[in-house]
């Protein structure tokens, strides 16, 4: 069987604030179409650690390196919904797309891919009009327009009532299954995590945390 290939390998990473000890010695590898899900409690710091895999926060001490595989950006996929309001649900998954395409393939495409989260037909909606998760849904959307090797998601379903985290989670799992995107999926909900994961890590099982250190 051929071995799975690593896109990105976290090593010995540890992460201070104002000399306070966040957390230290986490070490993480990602591989080609492999969604990681990251449990733990809020404010653990699982959210930094994607601001530092994205070039947001710097590192203090250990390394982040991708392969030369990754041809494509890092996508972020943040914790409220990012939208513009002065554009409908088609113009602002377009701000996804780099590249130059006819309005025509433009609209199609738009179409297609909000019909693969369960949007079928909302592409002139307007962004004040959608539910929090509906709006969740358009920014996973356009995040993975750019295909980008490794989609980083913030804790994106937390404010959404349970039903609907479960369902956008199936439904984000397949697009990105779909498009063979590799994820990193930070969450305190076990059984979302499940749903969405090939893999769960517990927070306190691959990091030191500040508690030891007091």
């Amino acid at each position: 069987m051929k071995s799975p290939v690593r896109i990105l390998q976290l090593k010995n990473i540890a992460k201070t604030f104002d000399s306070q000890l966040i957390f230290k010695n986490l070490n993480v590898d990602v591989h080609e179409n492999e969604i990681i899900a990251l449990l733990g409690p809020s404010g653990c710091g699982k959210s930094t650690l994607l601001r530092m895999i994205a070039g947001l926060e710097s590192v203090n001490t250990g390394r982040v390196e991708f392969s030369s595989s990754m041809e494509a950006d890092v996508g972020y996929v943040f914790q409220k919904p990012i939208l513009y309001p002065h554009l409908d649900v088609a113009g602002n998954v377009a701000l996804g797309i780099a590249d130059k395409i006819s309005k025509t393939e433009r609209k199609e495409r738009i179409a297609n891919e909000l019909c693969l989260v369960g949007l079928e037909g909302f592409s002139s909606r307007k962004i004040e009009s959608l539910s929090g998760g509906e709006a969740q849904r358009v920014t996973v959307v356009r995040s993975l327009l750019n295909q980008p090797a490794l989609l980083l998601l913030d804790e994106p379903f937390s404010a959404l009532d349970i039903p609907t985290r479960r369902k956008i989670a199936h439904d984000t799992r397949a697009v990105l299954k779909s498009k063979k995107t590799s994820a990193i999926h930070v969450t305190h909900d076990p059984q979302e995590a499940e749903i969405i994961a090939d893999r769960v890590l517990n927070w306190d099982e691959i990091t030191s945390h500040r508690m030891e250190e007091e």
